[in-house]
């Protein structure tokens, strides 16, 4: 079995943070899949996605974000 010594500590996201990833996340869906010019985000939806993957990385790597 593998052991824990040195393990990242992770923890839940809170609420807002996982909803304001997930609301990112859905920009970049609405904008490539159904075509909604949306300022920004449509010319970047990979960067918009990793954006929101970073948001919900730091949320589970920070203990109370």
């Amino acid at each position: 079995m593998a052991s824990l010594r040195g393990a990242i500590p992770l923890s839940a996201p809170t609420v807002p943070v996982f909803g304001t990833a997930v609301f990112i996340a859905l920009l970049a869906v609405l904008a490539r899949l159904l075509g909604i010019d949306i300022p920004w985000v449509s010319d970047h939806v990979v960067e918009t996605l990793l954006i929101a993957f970073a948001v919900l990385s730091a949320g589970v790597l920070f203990r109370g974000l």
